[in-house]
Order: structure tokens, then C-alpha cells, then sequence
């Protein structure tokens, strides 16, 4: 699609930053957002993380990508206008958006909370939208998203620091509650201390958990002790640490 076909397409003009190739360089691009629905609700974007996969997609790591691409799914907001049927939000609700805008909502997935597993869900970037529109993501000024999908954010907590909950640490959490672990006293590993191994030491500290971090690079065990908590590192290049 041109750029000059996706500013025109829907009635709301929007800005953001796209890739418009592999090179997954990023520059101004001018486009427009749909109207809202009776169970929309746009919002005023503040602050979007940069998750792995929105590189990879820039990028066309994958083979599927569509330019021009405008990557972020660690979304939050504020919201600015609301459909005739929300039920849920209000203008002036400071929100968080995530990986997905659309599911089917009836197949067995969705209906136990599994929209991610639904296999007519949309992306929040890179999609195709049910009107056949590519989707564009959090690296611009404003978006239009189903109720559905947006997440309400609690007061007194940063925006900046709530942006990367909505991937990463929806990534790890959601195992550990799955797995049982949640529970103060046991005892969880964490392999790697990037962007997800923050989170989930983080949040396994935070349950009560003793975490051990298991890294390649001895030059790590600083951060995971002192700033994040962990109890204790191993590196996994070690034979006789990892005995």
C-alpha cells in the first residue's frame, strides 16, 4: 500500500513512524486512522515500547511483513473519545493497548480468554483489519481500538514504566500464574536477562518467589543481584556452575 492511499483511507488523519522496507529504518509517515465504532475507543498515544518482533516485522525477518510498517504493541494512552455503547471507559481513562485489536469472540479460544490462540485474530501492527485496511501500530500519535482490547490503567502507576506490561510482561506473568507460580517460597529459574528476564524476575520477586538467573554472560550477575533482586547467577558457560 502507498502511503498516499493510507492517508486517505479512513476519515482521521494520524502520524507515526514507519518502515517502508527490510532495512527496517524507520521515518515520518502521514495516514489516517478509521472512525470509531459504538464500542471504540480512541485515544491520545503517550508512551509505546519496543518489543523483538516489531523489530523482526520491520525488518521482514519472517517473510510476511507489509510496508509501510508502524510497529508498537506496548501501547498506553489516553483516552480522548469513546463510542455510544462503551461500557468500560470514559475520555480521560489512561489505558494500555497490546498485541492484538480483533478476534472472532466466538470460537472456543476466545470464549475462555484465549483471543491470542483465535485463528481470525489481528495483530495491532502489520494486520489486516476486517475491513481488508493494514493495521498500524503504537508509534504514532493516536489510535482507534475496540474496547475489547484495551486495558485500564491504575492511577499512581508510571505510564512510561506500564508501557512494556502490555507484551513482555504479559509474557511472562501470564505462565507464571498458569504454572502455580505465584506462590511465596518457591523457587523459579529465569534463563536470559533481556527484556523478558527483567520482567519475569521482577514479577516472580514481587509474588515472593527466590529466583536464580541463568545467563551466558558473567557480566550480567551485577544486574540481576543488585538492581533487579535476584538471589542468585549462574552462568550457563560454566560446567561446574551448572552441575
Amino acid at each position: 500500500m502507498e502511503a498516499s492511499e493510507a492517508e486517505f483511507e479512513h476519515p482521521r488523519k494520524a502520524f507515526g513512524w514507519a518502515a517502508r522496507d527490510s532495512s527496517g529504518l524507520l521515518s515520518p509517515f502521514n495516514f489516517s486512522r478509521r472512525e470509531i465504532g459504538e464500542k471504540d475507543v480512541a485515544l491520545k498515544v503517550l508512551y509505546c515500547g519496543i518489543c523483538h518482533t516489531d523489530l523482526h516485522m520491520a525488518k521482514n525477518d519472517w517473510g510476511n511483513s507489509i510496508y509501510p510498517f508502524v510497529p508498537g504493541h506496548e501501547v498506553v494512552g489516553i483516552i480522548t473519545e469513546v463510542g455510544n455503547k462503551v461500557q468500560k471507559y470514559k475520555v480521560g481513562d489512561k489505558v494500555g493497548v497490546g498485541y492484538l485489536v480483533e478476534s472472532c469472540r466466538s470460537c472456543q479460544n476466545c470464549i475462555e480468554n484465549l483471543e491470542n490462540y483465535c485463528p481470525k485474530s489481528i495483530l495491532t501492527q502489520g494486520g489486516k483489519h476486517i475491513d481488508g485496511t493494514t493495521t498500524y501500530g503504537g508509534y504514532s500519535d493516536s489510535m482507534v481500538v475496540d474496547e475489547h482490547f484495551v486495558i485500564g490503567i491504575p492511577e499512581g502507576l508510571p505510564l512510561d514504566a506500564a508501557a512494556p506490561l502490555f507484551c513482555a510482561g504479559v509474557t511472562v506473568y501470564s505462565p507464571l500464574k498458569y504454572y502455580g507460580l505465584d506462590k511465596p517460597g518457591l523457587h523459579v529459574g529465569v534463563v536470559g536477562l533481556g527484556g523478558l528476564g527483567h520482567m519475569a524476575v521482577k514479577f516472580a520477586k514481587a509474588h515472593g518467589l527466590k529466583v536464580t538467573v541463568i545467563s551466558t554472560s558473567p557480566n550480567k550477575k551485577e544486574e540481576a543481584i543488585m538492581n533487579l533482586g535476584a538471589d542468585s547467577f549462574l552462568v550457563s558457560r560454566d560446567p561446574d556452575q551448572m552441575e
